[in-house]
């Protein structure tokens, strides 16, 4: 039961996430384990353990110049407000009023030489290249900082699709041959009807367990009823 309450958590969080451009999904996996009960025998047990796919979601087109999808492998990279390093496949960004590119939560989009420096007072149009290299007009402002680790499964899910990077045993580098798509967003690698009916199996099975449950107290209950009044 505790195994499938898990399941049905991670459901929720994916359908939460849902239209969140470039969201990667949660997966369970069960695995059974053994309970080492003092005094006695080992017992099995069922134990979830959520995983991310890191499958690519569908590139939508938007027509935003600061909308930017990657195809393959690799993450932008964004600054937090601690000062660390995030990883991220969503693309969904906007100028501030300082002419820093951010994400949506205000965090900037971090280049070659850090955060992205763009003019608000030029006519000129915004470029980004499929290099990642950013120009307005004829003036170039960087290249955006495009990571790739060895196993992405080591990466620490944190809020707002991002990613954390605090495996010791994950090696990363700078994506060589980049293909950025400008005026485009990767679109989640799962949808609202596939974890819906995830949901509805994830139900189904705790209420099986539940059942199971319930039928093994009233068994032990008739147990303890027939020992304390025998015949």
């Amino acid at each position: 039961m505790t195994a499938n309450a898990r399941w049905q958590d991670v459901i929720a969080g994916n359908l939460a996430a849902a239209s969140v451009p470039g969201f990667k999904r949660q997966e369970i996996s069960f695995a059974s384990i053994a309970d080492a009960v003092s005094g006695a025998a080992s017992r099995p047990m069922l134990r979830a353990t959520a995983v991310t796919s890191f499958r690519p979601g569908e590139l939508r087109p938007t027509g935003s110049p600061t909308d930017v999808a990657l195809e393959g492998d690799g993450f932008f990279t964004i600054r937090l407000p601690d000062g660390s390093e995030a990883y991220t496949r969503d693309g969904e960004w906007h100028v501030n009023a300082e002419g820093v590119l951010v994400t949506k939560q205000g965090f900037p989009v971090l280049g070659e030489t850090g955060p992205i420096q763009l003019d608000r007072d030029t006519s000129a149009p915004l470029t980004i290249g499929a290099d990642g290299q950013i120009r307005q007009g004829a003036e170039n402002k960087g290249a955006l900082r495009i990571m790739a680790f060895n196993d992405p499964r080591l990466l620490t899910s944190a809020s707002g699709g991002c990613f954390l990077a605090r495996d010791p045993k994950l090696a990363g580098g700078p994506v060589a041959t980049p293909l950025v798509r400008q005026g485009f967003l990767e679109g989640a690698n799962t949808s609202a009807v596939m974890e819906m009916a995830g949901l509805l199996s994830a139900m189904r099975a705790f209420e099986a367990s539940q059942r199971i449950v319930q039928a093994q107290d009233e068994r032990m209950g008739r147990a303890i009823q027939e020992i304390a009044n025998p015949v």
